[in-house]
C-alpha cells in the first residue's frame, strides 16, 4: 500500500470488501425484513443486465461482483421472520455467503426458474422496480419489464406491484454499523480539503482554483477512491459581486470555498468548506468575515434543531427559514438524503432553485437512521468589503439518530486561515 493511502488511513482492498460485504450480509439479514415487512411486498424481484444494471441490484450484490453476468436474478422471499434470498444466474460462488442459487441451466432457463419459484411460494405481492418519483428505483428496462410481466403475470395484476417504497427505505436507510463507520469515511473526506486549503497547496499570486480542484482529483485517484462529483473550488473577492469565481488566481484576502464528495466504504460524503487567504502582513481573519461565517452555523443549528422524526421536509424547511428571517439571517436551505449515494433517495429539505415546496421528496417524512447532506448558505454584507453582499456557504454529512441530527463526527467550527 502506498505511503499515501497511509497517510489518510486507506485499508488494503481486501480489508475494504470484507467490511463492505459485512456491511451488506448484516443489511440482508435484519434491515430487509423489517423493510419488506413493512411495506407489504413479499417477494421482490430484481432482474439486471450486465453493463445497464438497476442502481439497486449494485448495492445487493457483494463487491467482487462489479456487473450483473449477462441475465442475473435476485429475489427476496420475506416469510414473516427473515428473507430468503435466491440467485437465479450462476454458478457463482462470489453470491453463496449471501444467495441460494436455485438455477440448472441443464434443466430450465432462467425465466422459468423464476416461474417455477413464484408457483411454489404464491406470494401476496410482488414487487419490482418501476417508479415514476424516482429515476434510481426505476431501474427495471422495458424489455425485462415486459419478461417478468409474461412470465409471472397473473390474471390478478395487483399481485405485481412497484417497489419504489421498499427500494427507497432500503436506499435510504442505515444500520447501527453504517453509522458507526460514517465518521471513519468523513474524516478522509475533511483531511484531503484541509491539506487542500494550506500553503502546501496554495501559492497566493500563483496557484488558481483549478490547480486546487485537479489536486483533489489527484489525491483522491492515488487513495483508490471515487469523487462521485468533480470537485468544486470557488472564491469570492472585494470588489468582485459574483459569489462564485472560477478559474481564478488566488491571491490574499479572498474567500475559499469547496464543493468535494467522495465514496469510500459505500458510503458517500458530501463536504463544503471555507477558508480565508491572509494577505501579507495579516494576521487573522477580518472580523466581519468570521461574523459571517457565525452567522451561517446560527442558521445551521436552526434546520438542525427542527428535524424531529415526523416532520416532512416541506415542514423542516419552512419552520427553519422562517425562523431564520426572525433573527435577521437571508437563508437557502437545500439539504437532501445521503448513504449509498451522493444524492440520495429520500426526504429532500429544499431545493437550490425551490424554497417553499418540493414535491414527492420535500413531502416525505423523516425516519430515523437516515442520513443528510446538511447544505445550506446565507448571505449578508461585510463593511470591511465596501457592504458587498457575500455568500457562507456551508455542507456536513450528519446522521438522524436517537432523535437528534448528529455531525459525523463534527462540523466547521471557524473559516480555514491559509497563512
Amino acid at each position: 500500500m502506498n505511503n499515501r493511502k497511509n497517510e489518510y488511513g486507506i485499508l488494503p482492498i481486501k480489508e475494504q470488501y470484507e467490511i463492505i460485504d459485512d456491511l451488506l450480509e448484516h443489511r440482508l439479514k435484519n434491515l430487509l425484513p423489517q423493510l419488506m415487512g413493512k411495506t407489504g411486498v413479499d417477494l421482490w424481484v430484481v432482474p439486471s443486465r450486465e453493463y445497464n444494471e438497476d442502481p439497486v441490484f449494485k448495492t445487493l450484490v457483494p463487491s467482487l461482483q462489479k456487473t450483473a453476468s449477462r441475465l442475473s436474478i435476485l429475489v427476496f422471499y420475506y416469510n414473516g421472520k427473515s428473507v430468503e434470498c435466491y440467485s437465479i444466474f450462476g454458478p457463482n460462488q462470489r453470491l453463496d455467503r449471501l444467495y441460494k442459487g436455485i438455477w440448472d441451466r441443464n434443466k430450465e432457463d432462467q425465466w422459468q426458474c423464476l416461474k417455477s419459484l413464484v408457483e411454489k411460494i404464491q406470494p401476496e405481492k410482488i414487487g419490482i422496480n418501476y417508479s415514476e418519483k424516482h429515476g434510481i428505483t426505476d431501474g427495471i428496462t422495458r424489455s425485462l419489464f415486459e419478461k417478468v410481466m409474461t412470465t409471472i403475470g397473473t390474471d390478478d395484476q395487483t399481485k405485481i406491484v412497484s417497489a419504489e417504497d421498499l427500494g427507497r427505505l432500503w436506499l435510504e436507510t442505515r444500520t447501527e454499523k453504517e453509522i458507526e463507520l460514517y465518521p471513519k469515511v468523513y474524516r478522509v473526506a475533511t483531511s484531503i480539503i484541509e491539506r487542500a486549503f494550506s500553503r502546501e497547496t496554495i501559492a497566493p499570486g500563483e496557484t488558481t482554483t483549478d490547480d486546487v480542484q485537479w489536486w483533489m482529483h489527484e489525491i483522491i485517484d492515488d487513495l483508490g477512491l471515487e469523487a462521485w462529483f468533480s470537485p468544486d473550488v470557488t472564491l469570492q473577492r472585494k470588489g468582485d459581486s459574483r459569489f462564485r469565481i472560477f478559474n481564478e488566481t488566488i491571491e490574499g484576502g479572498d474567500l475559499l470555498h469547496c464543493d468535494i464528495g467522495i465514496e469510500y466504504l459505500t458510503l458517500c460524503t458530501d463536504t463544503q468548506r471555507m477558508a480565508y487567504v491572509l494577505k501579507p502582513g495579516e494576521k487573522e481573519v477580518p472580523k466581519d468575515l468570521k461574523n459571517g461565517f457565525e452567522k451561517a452555523k446560527e442558521f445551521q443549528d436552526i434546520v438542525a434543531g427542527e428535524f424531529k422524526e415526523g416532520k416532512t421536509g416541506n415542514e423542516i424547511l419552512n419552520q427553519s427559514r422562517i425562523k431564520g428571517k426572525k433573527r435577521g439571517l437571508e437563508p437557502t436551505l437545500y439539504t437532501h438524503p445521503i448513504g449509498l449515494h451522493g444524492h440520495g433517495i429520500g426526504m429532500n429539505v429544499g431545493l437550490f432553485e425551490e424554497q417553499e415546496f418540493v414535491k414527492n421528496s420535500g413531502e416525505y417524512p423523516l425516519s430515523d437512521r437516515t442520513c443528510y447532506a446538511l447544505e445550506l448558505n446565507i448571505r449578508t454584507r461585510i463593511k470591511a468589503w465596501d457592504d458587498q453582499e457575500v455568500h457562507f456557504m456551508l455542507e456536513e454529512t450528519t446522521g438522524y439518530y436517537n432523535g437528534k441530527l448528529h455531525y459525523l463526527p463534527s462540523r466547521q467550527e471557524r473559516l480555514i486561515v491559509v497563512k
